[in-house]
């Protein structure tokens, strides 16, 4: 009896556990439910609509433009003349200044004359001598021919007067040549300026010994009005040219095409020149042709040996169509692109080709036709798909924050 009270007691204590462990698990799950169903309850506040973003556009417009070409060269000489002797002697005087211009025919050098004013003397003392010889042989040689008509000479007689009659006259004509010569070699030791220019440096000084035709130069002079400036062009660009020509993309106003000069130091040369010629020989190491150019030189601001820039005006073009470099961007295979506003006001990509830069803008050969509208400021705001508010672009004035929203043109598009 007292073991079944026992187990009576054991188990009526677990079920009191047990039931005190299904109430704090029903007490927790509704806890857990009338947590959700307020949250639930609960709605998410409303915040204002995205706004669309502004950006600044242009309206695609063809326009005319001179199609130019930048091409790096050296400047030339547009004469050059090596002074030498053409006579062996010693050097007495010098009659220029170094460095100063100089007149063609203007003497120069004098070289001793003593020998070739010998020589000239000489030469006219043997001419003389035959011309002495002359009117008797003259009048041997009439006689014989009278008395050979007469039959009171010989035939052979007569051949010999006639003979040294001619001799004679041989001489008188190998004696003024060699006056001629004599008289040419004496004027030879002078020398002059062949040309008109500036002279250089002198390689000799007085006592010098120089000889006829010697290798080494006793000066150089250049004519530098005008200049010659030689740029060089690559093939691939001269049939560019051509092909555009053919085309009617540009056009060419007259024969010589006037031509800018850029110096070394980054300002324009204030005189144009003329494109003279095209060489017909390419260079087989650089696949480029040489381009001369012609430009005043009045001032002496150009030097022959220069390093300077060309900017060749190709031609006009009647149609091109411009867009600012910063509305330009690249995809990532490095394509041009540009985001063009569509008549919905939707942002669309649009793969452009372009041909050069002119200033501060590209000039594009295809991708937009005119009227289109493209996004120059705010691209960074501006995604492709999304709407945009469009206001008209302002070049030249760009506030900051404008300037920080606008798009570096060498970046690639998102």
């Amino acid at each position: 009896m007292e073991t079944e009270i026992k187990y009576l007691h054991h188990k009526k204590r677990c079920s009191m556990k047990r039931n005190h462990r299904i109430l704090l698990m029903t007490v927790a799950f509704i806890a857990a439910v009338g947590l959700t169903l307020d949250g639930c309850s609960k709605k998410k506040p409303s915040g204002p609509p995205p706004m669309i973003p502004e950006v600044a556009v242009i309206t695609v417009q063809p326009k005319e433009v001179v199609i130019t070409t930048e091409l790096a060269g050296r400047t030339s000489a547009y004469q050059v003349a090596e002074v030498r002797p053409q006579v062996s002697g010693i050097i007495q005087k010098r009659l220029f200044t170094e460095g100063s211009n100089v007149q063609a025919g203007q003497p120069l050098f004098q070289i001793d004359p003593a020998l070739y004013r010998a020589a000239l003397d000489n030469a006219k003392a043997a001419l003389a001598r035959s011309e002495a010889q002359l009117p008797a042989i003259q009048l041997r040689a009439s006689r014989f021919k009278d008395l050979l008509d007469q039959k009171a000479v010989s035939q052979q007689d007569y051949d010999d007067a006639a003979a040294a009659l001619k001799q004679v006259q041989a001489d008188i004509q190998y004696g003024k040549a060699s006056v001629e010569s004599a008289r040419i070699n004496l004027a030879y030791t002078t020398i002059t300026a062949p040309i008109s220019g500036r002279i250089g440096k002198s390689n000799v000084t007085e006592g010098a010994l120089v000889t006829a035709h010697q290798p080494l130069a006793l000066a150089t002079i250049q004519k530098i009005d005008p200049m010659y400036v030689d740029v060089t062009q690559s093939t691939a660009e001269v049939f560019r040219l051509r092909r555009q020509l053919e085309k009617g993309q540009i056009h060419q106003n007259g024969k010589h095409r006037q031509v800018r000069l850029m110096l070394d130091d980054g300002t324009e040369y204030p005189l144009k020149g003329t494109l003279q010629f095209q060489d017909i020989t390419v260079e087989p190491s650089t696949g480029s042709v040489t381009l001369r150019i012609t430009f005043p030189n009045p001032k002496g601001i150009l030097l022959p040996g220069m390093f300077v820039r060309a900017l060749v005006d190709e031609g006009d073009n009647k149609k091109a169509i411009l867009v600012p470099q910063q509305s330009v961007l690249r995809d990532p295979q490095g394509n041009f692109i540009v985001l063009v506003v569509d008549a919905r006001g939707i942002v669309q990509p649009r793969p452009i080709t372009v041909d050069r830069a002119i200033g501060g803008d590209w000039l594009v050969s295809s991708g937009l036709a005119p009227g289109e509208t493209i996004i120059v400021e705010g691209i960074v705001k501006a995604k492709p798909g999304m709407p945009v508010k469009t206001v008209p672009f302002e070049n030249g004035g760009k506030t900051p924050e404008k300037m920080n929203n606008a798009a570096p043109p060498a970046r690639q598009a998102k």
